[in-house]
C-alpha cells in the first residue's frame, strides 16, 4: 500500500510541476512583446524581453533538475540503491556508529554531485548568458569546500546524537532528537551572521554617513536596535542585489550587498529597509522559526513510529538489515520521501509568505515612502530580470513575492 501510495504522490507532483513549468513559460513568452502599462514609462521593451527570455531559460532548467530528482530518487528508493550502499559501507565500516554515520554522509554525497552538473550550468551558464555571474570556478569550489566542511563540523555531532537517541532512549527518543535539532536551529541564528558568514564574504561598516542617519533614524522610528550596519561583498559572486537583517538578541545586523548600493539613491535604500524591517515587526521570522520548528517537532514523531514498521522499509525498496541497527536507513529513507507526501502544502506556504510580503510593503509605506519603494522596486525587476508577467497559477502556486504589477499597485494604493 505504501508503495502505491508512494508512486502515485510522486507522480502527482512531478506532473503538476511540469504542467506548471509549461505554463509559466508560455504565458511569459506571449507576454514578452508588450511592457504592462504600469512599467512601460521605466522599463524598456528589451528589457522585458530580457526579463522573459531569463525566466523561461530558469524554469526549464528548474523541471529538468527536479526530473532528475525524481530519478535519483526512485534509484535509491524502489530501486534498491539505498540498501546496496549500506550493504557496501557495512563491508568496509566495522563500527556501528561510524557504519551509520557515513551511509548518511554517502547518501550526502550521492545527492550533492547529483546536483553540482546543475549548479555549475546555472552559476556558469545560465547565469553569466545573462551578465548575473561574477564568480570564478576557484572561488565556487572554494566556498563549496567550506560548505562541506562546515556542515561535516556541525552536521556529524548532530547526526550521532539523534542515531544515539534512537538506539538508547526507547519510544521516547523523538522528544530528545527533536531538542537537539531546535537547539541546533537556534545556535545557527546566533552564529551566522558573526562566524560563518564571514567565511564566505568580507563584511565592513557602512560609511556612508547620510545612508547611516536614515537608517538610524528609521530603526529608531520602527523601535529595532541593531549591533550594526554592514556592506557585504556580494558583487564577488553576483550582480545581483539584495539587504536583509540577521541573528538575533544582541547580533542582530543590517547587511547591503555592495550591488545595491551602487543601483539605488539613498531614499530608496531606506524604503527597502524598511520593508525588511516590516518583517521584523511583525514577527514573520519568529514566526516562520516557530512554525518550522512545530513542524519538525511532528516529522520526529511519525518517523519515531514509522520506524517501528518493518513494512516502512519494505515497501520503499529497502530490506531492514538482521542483528545490526537500522536507525539511520530510516532517517534517509524518512527524509527522502517526505517532500513527496508534502508538496501540496506548497501554495499554502507561498500564500503565507505574500501575505507577510504584503504586511511588510504595508509598514514600509507607513514609516517611509511608498512612493520610494516602489521607484526601488521597479529597478530591482528591471536590473534582476525579473519577469514582469508571470503564469497566475505558477505564481500563486510557487512565489514567496506578489507579482510585481500587483504589488505596486498595493503599495501606491497605501502610499
Amino acid at each position: 500500500m505504501l508503495t502505491l501510495l508512494f508512486l502515485i504522490f510522486l507522480l502527482t507532483d512531478i506532473s503538476l510541476r511540469f504542467w506548471l513549468a509549461w505554463r509559466q513559460t508560455r504565458y511569459v513568452h506571449q507576454h514578452k512583446d508588450q511592457v504592462p502599462q504600469e512599467f512601460a514609462h521605466r522599463i524598456s521593451l528589451s528589457s522585458h524581453q530580457r526579463a522573459a527570455r531569463y525566466t523561461i531559460a530558469r524554469t526549464r532548467l528548474g523541471a529538468c533538475e527536479r526530473l532528475a530528482e525524481t530519478i535519483l530518487l526512485l534509484l535509491l528508493t524502489l530501486c534498491g540503491g539505498l540498501e546496496v550502499l549500506d550493504w557496501l559501507i557495512g563491508l568496509m565500516v566495522d563500527n556501528e556508529m561510524w557504519r551509520q554515520l557515513s551511509l548518511i554522509g554517502a547518501v550526502l554525497a550521492i545527492m550533492g554531485l547529483a546536483g553540482l552538473p546543475f549548479s555549475l550550468y546555472r552559476k556558469f551558464v545560465l547565469e553569466a548568458r545573462f551578465g548575473f555571474n561574477r564568480m570564478t570556478l576557484k572561488l565556487y569550489f572554494t566556498d563549496l569546500l567550506k560548505v562541506i566542511i562546515i556542515s561535516m563540523l556541525l552536521g556529524t555531532p548532530i547526526c550521532a546524537f539523534i542515531l544515539w537517541a534512537m538506539g538508547s532512549l526507547g519510544t521516547s527518543w523523538p522528544i530528545y532528537a527533536w531538542l537537539c535539532w531546535a537547539t541546533f536551529n537556534l545556535l545557527m541564528l546566533w552564529l551566522f551572521p558573526s562566524v560563518i558568514a564571514p567565511l564566505f564574504n568580507k563584511f565592513a561598516p557602512l560609511e556612508d554617513q547620510e545612508l547611516r542617519q536614515r537608517i538610524n533614524d528609521l530603526s529608531e522610528r520602527c523601535g529595532f536596535h541593531t549591533s550594526g550596519l554592514y556592506v557585504m561583498d556580494g558583487s564577488r559572486r553576483s550582480a545581483h542585489g539584495n539587504a536583509y537583517f540577521t541573528g538575533f538578541g544582541r547580533t542582530k545586523r543590517i547587511v547591503f550587498f555592495d550591488t545595491l548600493l551602487a543601483k539605488l539613491r539613498a531614499s530608496e535604500i531606506e524604503a527597502v529597509l524598511a520593508h525588511e524591517l516590516g518583517h521584523f515587526k511583525h514577527k514573520h521570522i519568529l514566526t516562520r522559526l516557530v512554525f518550522s520548528l512545530l513542524f519538525s517537532f511532528v516529522l520526529f514523531q511519525v518517523l519515531g513510529w514509522a520506524v517501528t514498521q518493518v513494512s516502512f522499509f519494505t515497501q520503499l525498496g529497502v530490506t531492514p538489515r538482521i542483528g545490526s541497527s537500522n536507525d539511520a536507513l530510516a532517517l534517509i529513507l524518512f527524509f527522502l520521501v517526505v517532500p513527496t507526501f508534502t508538496f501540496w502544502t506548497t501554495p499554502l506556504n507561498s500564500y503565507l509568505l505574500r501575505r507577510a510580503e504584503y504586511q511588510a510593503d504595508s509598514f514600509a509605506a507607513q514609516h517611509s515612502s511608498g512612493d520610494e519603494l516602489c521607484s526601488a522596486l521597479v529597478k530591482l525587476y528591471n536590473d534582476n530580470a525579473a519577469t514582469l508577467t508571470p503564469d497566475p497559477i505558477h505564481s500563486a502556486y510557487y512565489d514567496s513575492h506578489p507579482s510585481a504589477i500587483k504589488r505596486l499597485q498595493f503599495i501606491r494604493a497605501i502610499a
